[in-house]
């Protein structure tokens, strides 16, 4: 008998748009033939489970079910795809805890946790895990400039300290620029994130747990076309995203290595993706992300082709290891 899979995508966040890109690709991709797949749509006002018509049925969220037609449908699992808030941060893991209903990405506390770029690296470094230097803000906090000049240098980079997709990040070259790249970044939380500028190579790792063993696919360089990383360049195309990486074979077998053992030490489930800049051929971690693009272009779908492991797989896996943990 088929097992019934919400697809959960969307989201509260600015992310949203490109959650709905990655749940389409999921739905498009997951064995027709070995489960019974279906769209939720998640938004503030509204959860509801999206036909192939377009029709919308609200979702339950008593029991997280759907009725169609008169036919209430409970789901086996659910493939989490939702960038940024509710499905990144803890909520959606918590809540589909409590119903006891399985799903692919990590528990709730790593949520919460890799999220908040703050916590996660005070959480990592004394396992020796390197990192920028940062000075954190909250907002109400007094801006003084040239304390946080003195701690992080010039440039830096001013980031919302829970968001991803690069949205609320600037590049600051000038201490007169700091004030609104923080009023910038408080736009998109209430936690501001400023960082010393790291020149070096970017590279993104991506590790899963592939049938039952964590398994770290190949390194992603990253080469911006504008001035780093940012929305664009992440999502638009301005970038070039080179897989494997032009690394030698030592920083290749040591940023696998830590991107491994961060997975370890978080006790992380479902996918990762880690972000790193070398500085001084030493892997600096930018960040780590929990429900990562899954897009046929999307970095760690790419990374997974260059393993030999295809979209219908990567997808089946997760969901094989979510419905086992039941």
């Amino acid at each position: 008998m088929k097992k019934n899979i919400a697809i959960i995508m969307g989201g509260y966040s600015n992310e949203y748009a490109i959650s709905l890109k990655t749940g389409s690709v999921v739905y498009k991709h997951l064995d027709s033939e070995k489960y019974s797949p279906y769209k939720v749509h998640i938004f503030k006002d509204k959860w509801v489970c999206v036909t192939t018509v377009g029709k919308e049925f609200p979702i339950d969220k008593n029991d997280f079910s759907v009725t169609i037609d008169d036919i209430k449908i409970t789901f086996d699992c659910v493939f989490n795809a939702i960038h940024g808030t509710p499905g990144e941060d803890g909520y959606i893991q918590g809540y589909l805890a409590l119903l006891g209903i399985p799903q692919t990405s990590c528990g709730m506390y790593q949520a919460a946790l890799t999220f908040n770029k703050r916590d996660l690296l005070s959480a990592l470094k004394p396992y020796g895990i390197k990192c920028a230097t940062s000075y954190y803000l909250n907002v109400g906090d007094k801006i003084d400039e040239k304390a946080i000049v003195a701690k992080v240098g010039l440039p830096c980079f001013v980031k919302a300290n829970k968001a991803g997709s690069s949205f609320g990040i600037s590049k600051v070259y000038k201490l007169e620029e700091l004030q609104n790249a923080v009023a910038v970044a408080l736009k998109e939380d209430d936690e501001v994130i400023i960082e010393s500028f790291l020149d070096g190579v970017e590279v993104s790792v991506g590790v899963i747990n592939f049938k039952g063993k964590i398994t770290v696919l190949p390194i992603t360089e990253i080469v911006s076309d504008n001035d780093f990383f940012d929305y664009e360049a992440k999502y638009l195309g301005k970038s070039q995203e080179i897989t494997p990486a032009r690394i030698s074979t030592e920083m290749a077998e040591k940023v696998s290595k830590i991107a491994k053992n961060i997975y370890k030490i978080l006790k992380m489930e479902g996918f990762s993706r880690s972000e790193f800049i070398f500085k001084d051929d030493e892997p600096h971690l930018l960040e780590v992300n929990t429900v990562p693009g899954m897009t046929e272009e999307s970095i760690l779908p790419q990374q997974a082709k260059a393993a030999r492991i295809s979209l219908p797989e990567l997808f089946g896996n997760a969901v094989e290891l979510a419905l086992a943990k039941k």
